[in-house]
């Protein structure tokens, strides 16, 4: 039960493994593309592939649904990142219960943004949590967990893509555990709960009078959804990469310093590398400026303030 690239990662590990795969739960394909024409999900493409059957539920609250999950008469359910609320009726269904792959050493980011927040806040690490599922968000107890460093680099692409392989290897592991009777899921720690919101569109958009450190830190952990923006010259202009340069701030916010677009933040400044305008591609900022020109001086808009 996935929806992402992270999760048909995870699938992809049970296939190869050779786990009897009964059915394919997903997100039902949505609109997507400049032709908006409703796009199978990558757990959906994978399993299409693979010959397996593939179920699209909007939700799971109907008898008929929840009839038809129990009927597969699964040992176990493997949930990453799929996206809807699993009801009682379908946690308790397989023998194993629903076991889930969450992208955060719980109890630390639960909920659906983990991966995002973990780099917003500048944490040094993250992991792979193998958990028991429950009604809560993320709240059941732990079967397996790992944690692993955070790159000064990383993004969230790559990150998440780093944490599936690493999901997909100890679910392997704790499928094996749990029905040879020999892993116990043990109660997450009551110390250390966080919470890690969705993530909205405008949470991209640059804000000057920030710290150029948290400025950086948005441009990684929102690349690739929703990307991190500015707007002048009437358009909006997506950041795919900066670089941090710590110090006193080298004038008043949004200012552009120099010729290699180094912008003026709260506190320090940020040299933004690489950017995209819309319905364009993405270039490195010397050649971005060569076709959109940002003279220094200019003058970026902070966000209103409510």
């Amino acid at each position: 039960m996935g929806t992402p690239a992270f999760a048909a990662t995870i699938l992809g590990a049970l296939i190869e493994a050779g786990h009897r795969i009964v059915a394919v739960y997903t997100q039902p394909p949505r609109p997507a593309g400049r032709g908006h024409r409703p796009q199978p999900s990558p757990v959906q493409s994978l399993a299409v592939r693979q010959g397996l059957q593939v179920r699209c539920p909007g939700n799971l609250r109907n008898e008929a649904d929840r009839a038809a999950f129990a009927a597969l008469g699964a040992d176990a359910a493997v949930v990453a990142a799929y996206g809807l609320i699993l009801p009682g009726p379908i946690l308790t269904a397989p023998q194993f219960g629903c076991l889930n792959v969450h992208a955060s050493v719980l109890p630390r980011w639960r909920g659906a943004a983990p991966i995002q927040r973990a780099l917003l806040a500048g944490d040094r690490e993250t992991g792979i949590t193998i958990m028991q599922m429950e009604e809560g968000l993320d709240t059941g107890p732990i079967l397996l967990q790992e944690a692993v460093p955070i790159v000064s680099n990383a993004t969230s692409a790559g990150l998440s893509a780093e944490l599936a392989i690493l999901g997909g290897r100890l679910m392997l592991t704790t499928l094996d555990g749990v029905a040879e009777g020999r892993l116990l899921a043990t109660p997450q720690p009551q110390k250390g709960v966080t919470y890690a919101a969705k993530i909205g569109r405008e949470e991209g958009r640059l804000d000057w009078r920030l710290h150029s450190t948290d400025l950086e830190r948005r441009v990684r952990a929102l690349d690739p959804w929703p990307g991190s923006f500015f707007e002048t010259g009437g358009e909006r202009i997506r950041v795919h990469a900066a670089v941090d340069l710590p110090g006193p701030a080298g004038g008043v916010p949004g200012t552009v310093l120099d010729d290699r677009l180094s912008v003026s933040c709260g506190e320090g400044v940020l040299r933004l590398l690489r950017l995209q305008r819309p319905g364009r591609a993405a270039l490195e900022a010397p050649e971005f400026l060569r076709g959109f020109p940002i003279p220094p001086g200019t003058r970026l808009p902070c966000p209103a303030t409510s």
